[in-house]
């Protein structure tokens, strides 16, 4: 489904023609390296380079794997059938994981780059959003139970901060992803040497791994898969507090409708928040992935293959599966469609009870005992809870508050907007 949906050029980075590609790159710049030094004839990469760069044959690797079953093998004898005679300086002191670890340094470093791009579009359009909803009041809530009043914008800064800090996380693993490895069947330099990895690391954009085995660390590629993680998670809140808005006994916003557009096969009233289930439960599967990657860092010795098949389902699936949530999670918040008079609605619903704690505070500040005064603002609202008056009303008869509060006290202590001072304040910290 995810590749359905996906952007071609996204996907394409784990394609079998992108993979081998990229596997003939880290081949050729060894092979440069090695001419510079005398190991290997000079042209031998250009010579090679030209009869292979954009030719090779997926299909044809995939009939010589089904023989020898192994596939660094079958792509180096399809590259001998492509060059001929030159191609056979290729892989000099080299094993496979030198090959596969480096190119998957390449393939998720362009990934992550390609991933914090649709990151920024998603931040801009949380910034845009905050910013058109700051001064909206909508009921804070707490336990899904009302609270106290925010504004619209403040859950949009929230969501935002939540993600710009996902994307300090994704920076991070994409940083530490940037490494290869040519350095042997173990890790020695037995038969290469490590200028020779370090020049050809670097004409892929990759350094060389700090102390190698045969493969890579894997702690990089878990932390990638747990950044993602990290995204996913960022998208699911933003997804589930869509899905309460748009609940019909709340019903404070909801995601945009299309002309033609169906909710339900039965009921045709139906408007469901589908996309945000959709990003709920995709979510999953990128946290699912994060909890595999751990199980991939201890291997045996110098290294198994027990965590090959893992990667090679985990990392192409878990950045296509982010790029198409980011894409899926922007288009919710583009086309959110907010409901200022049922937000305002809603807050005014309980007559005022969100202002107990403006209450309580105003009698601790007459000199009452903080749970005295907590015990006489809570008779008041259970009151009103049980529909005996409303809270304004309970507050100015209770003889024991009228002692210590006048009117203009209590009008004071229900004043929205005392709540919602500091929201610039906030917003610029978001924003800064």
């Amino acid at each position: 489904m995810i590749e359905r949906y996906s952007r071609p050029e996204f996907a394409e980075i784990w394609s079998d023609a992108s993979r081998f590609e990229t596997w003939l790159r880290v081949e050729l710049g060894v092979c440069r390296a090695m001419e510079k030094r005398g190991l290997v004839p000079a042209g031998t990469a250009e010579a090679v380079g030209g009869k292979c760069l954009g030719k090779l044959d997926a299909d044809r690797i995939a009939e010589i794997e089904a023989t020898c079953r192994h596939d660094v093998i079958a792509f180096l004898t399809h590259v001998e059938e492509l060059a001929g005679e030159p191609a056979r300086w290729l892989h000099l002191g080299m094993t496979s994981s030198d090959v596969l670890d480096s190119s998957t340094g390449v393939q998720c470093t362009t990934a992550l780059g390609k991933i914090l791009d649709g990151v920024d579009v998603l931040l801009a359009s949380l910034k845009s959003r905050a910013m058109e909803t700051k001064a909206i009041p909508v009921m804070g809530r707490s336990h899904g139970i009302h609270a106290e009043p925010i504004t619209a914008g403040l859950v949009f800064a929230r969501w935002y901060a939540g993600l710009a800090r996902t994307r300090e996380r994704i920076e991070d693993a994409k940083k530490r992803i940037a490494v290869g490895k040519i350095a042997g069947a173990v890790g020695t330099y037995a038969n290469i040497d490590p200028e020779i990895e370090a020049e050809a690391l670097g004409e892929v954009g990759l350094a060389p791994e700090t102390v190698a085995s045969q493969v890579v660390a894997r702690d990089r590629h878990a932390e990638l898969l747990n950044a993602l993680a990290f995204l996913g998670a960022a998208i699911e809140d933003m997804a589930v507090g869509v899905r309460h808005w748009q609940r019909t006994e709340v019903g404070e916003a909801e995601e945009g409708f299309g002309k033609g557009q169906k909710g339900s096969s039965a009921m045709p009233h139906k408007k469901n928040p589908i996309l945000s289930e959709n990003l709920t439960g995709l979510a999953r599967l990128l946290r699912a992935y994060a909890g595999a990657s751990f199980e991939n860092i201890a291997l045996w010795h110098e290294r198994d293959i027990s965590h090959s098949s893992v990667e090679r389902v985990s990392i192409p699936d878990a950045t296509i599966l982010a790029d198409f949530m980011l894409a899926r999670c922007t288009r919710l918040i583009d086309g959110l469609v907010i409901k200022p008079e049922r937000m305002l609605q809603n807050l005014e619903r309980t007559g005022g009870l969100c202002f107990s704690e403006a209450v309580l505070l105003s009698l601790v500040r007459a000199g009452l005992p903080r749970q005295e005064a907590y015990v006489m603002v809570q008779r008041c609202a259970m009151a009103a809870h049980a529909g005996e008056g409303s809270f304004r009303e309970n507050l100015g008869a209770d003889p024991d508050i009228g002692k210590r509060l006048t009117p203009t006290d209590l009008d004071a202590a229900f004043d929205l907007q005392h709540h919602l001072r500091h929201v610039d304040t906030i917003m610029s910290r978001a924003f800064s």
